[in-house]
């Protein structure tokens, strides 16, 4: 069976929901305007599902130069894709890694306050940025934007389809793809084959395989709800035979080596 890319997906907003591609430009930082925004608090750190659930409920969508972000009982939101350059910067934090980032405005602001019923606000990376990869895990300079740690995250289809059988011997309901949340999603392999991979070719962009993805409670927020209806899976489950040392391991963090674009029905050739 031929490997192929049967999914594409970009998060503009960190936590927020992602929409999906037929084909994606990749830029020095991944998938063009992935992870370009996040909400944070007032003191500037970032806020994801882990402790607001109900982000999953705010959409995203392109629209001529803007990004529309809607949610339940709010008016739309229309943020300009493009940096403003009278717009102040501010630092801001995502785990240890402290950004350079431009504030999107009052009115972002509002929007967001009043639907997290928190303080918090919409920030954009910088254009002028660089949030650098762990160089532990990349074979040269690499970039990523507001994500946890890597420009994008790849899984199987087969690998979301085991773990779906090991949750009906349990009892419980399977789980869609988007519980986890991939930039790229792949068909044609044995499940957890991506473990085994080193590196990757698709269409003319080489990505590097650079360490398997620790998931956290995000995985138990149902993307369509913003509500919890399960506080341990897939966490148990996937503990049962995906436990390594930083936590249960489900999907592959990934390098692109350089820009490029990538379609739904790309062969995925594994490199030697």
């Amino acid at each position: 069976m031929t490997l192929v890319v049967t999914g594409l997906y970009v998060y503009p907003v960190k936590s927020c929901g992602g929409i999906a591609l037929d084909e994606a430009q990749l830029d020095a930082r991944g998938i063009r305007f992935d992870r370009q925004w996040m909400f944070v608090d007032a003191d500037g750190t970032f806020l994801t599902q882990r402790e607001f659930p109900k982000l999953a409920l705010v959409r995203t969508a392109f629209d001529g130069d803007s990004l529309v972000l809607s949610a339940p009982h709010r008016r739309d939101l229309c943020v300009p894709l493009a940096q403003r350059e009278d717009a102040n910067t501010l630092p801001v934090v995502v785990w240890r890694d402290t950004c350079l980032a431009v504030d999107a405005g009052g009115l972002a602001t509002e929007w967001v306050s009043q639907f997290l019923e928190s303080p918090a606000r919409l920030v954009r990376m910088a254009d002028e940025f660089v949030r650098p990869v762990d160089p532990k895990y990349a074979n040269g300079p690499a970039q990523t934007g507001f994500s946890d740690g890597f420009p994008l995250l790849l899984i199987s289809e087969a690998s979301l389809d085991d773990l779906n059988t090991r949750l009906s011997v349990r009892g419980k309901l399977p789980l869609p793809m988007n519980r986890f949340r991939p930039n790229l999603v792949v068909s044609g392999c044995d499940a957890y084959a991506e473990d085994t991979w080193k590196q990757v070719t698709i269409g003319d962009t080489v990505f590097d395989i650079a360490k398997p993805c620790a998931r956290c409670v995000t995985t138990t927020v149902d993307q369509a709800t913003g509500t919890i209806p399960d506080h341990d899976e897939p966490l148990a489950t996937l503990a049962t035979y995906r436990r390594g040392a930083r936590g249960v391991l489900f999907g592959q963090n990934v390098i692109h080596r350089a820009n490029g674009r990538i379609q739904i029905g790309d062969t995925v050739v594994l490199d030697s």
